[in-house]
């Protein structure tokens, strides 16, 4: 089966690029086009398409209210939301990722990775764009609210450690695999533990824990 796209951006240059683009995949299908962020919320309750990419600025409601809308905390059965945008320190990212959003894309980031972006999606996982990962979540993991940090509940083992600065860097489990010479099997169910451990609903909130808690730096 095919995995059906919305995409909202309010300019049509880049919405047609992009259905372009995800049209061309032989297992992609863009089911619907919104301009604004009341009209993709709007769409995306009435389709349920598979995965959504959201640009952060929109008239009305801007990406991350619409993220929030259909993925956000307390929001039954959740959608799939890639945000997409065009500069790499957006200062509205970090905030769209909390939302619920499942990861995030340069608008430049060419179609391989956009087609990747919206498969992980697809099956439950995130992808965060590799050449913006530790600049952006860094960044805005740096100037977030002062607050206690939330501390596991159950201390990490030294190879969830290892996964853990993996995710923040970016990498698929693929990579991150061949990276530790480990199974992917086992990435899963050290990224699975992880999440439970965090109480992190996906890899991007791990990412943005390991940046908050200085477990992993721009240096890492």
């Amino acid at each position: 089966m095919r995995i059906r796209v919305l995409i909202a951006d309010d300019q049509e240059l880049v919405r047609t690029g992009l259905s372009m683009i995800l049209d061309a995949q032989p297992d992609i299908e863009v089911v619907g086009q919104a301009s604004d962020g009341d009209q993709a919320v709007a769409l995306a309750r009435s389709l349920r398409p598979d995965v959504c990419l959201f640009d952060i600025r929109m008239p009305g409601i801007d990406g991350i209210e619409a993220t929030r809308a259909i993925a956000g905390p307390g929001v039954e059965d959740p959608m799939n939301v890639v945000i997409i945008t065009t500069f790499d320190l957006d200062e509205y990212v970090y905030a769209a990722l909390r939302a619920g959003a499942k990861g995030f894309l340069l608008k430049d980031a060419g179609s391989e990775l956009l087609g990747q972006a919206v498969r992980a999606a697809a099956s439950g996982d995130a992808l965060i764009a590799p050449n913006v990962t530790v600049r952006l979540l860094e960044t805005f993991a740096s100037t977030a609210p002062a607050a206690p940090l939330p501390q596991p509940v159950e201390p990490l083992t030294e190879r969830e450690e290892q996964v853990l600065a993996a995710v923040a860097r970016g990498l698929s489990n693929s990579e991150i695999a061949a990276e530790l010479y480990i199974t992917l099997s086992t990435v899963k169910t050290h990224v699975a533990s992880l999440m439970t451990k965090l109480a992190a609903r996906n890899r991007v909130e791990i990412a943005i824990w390991a940046y908050q808690t200085k477990r992993v730096s721009a240096r890492s």
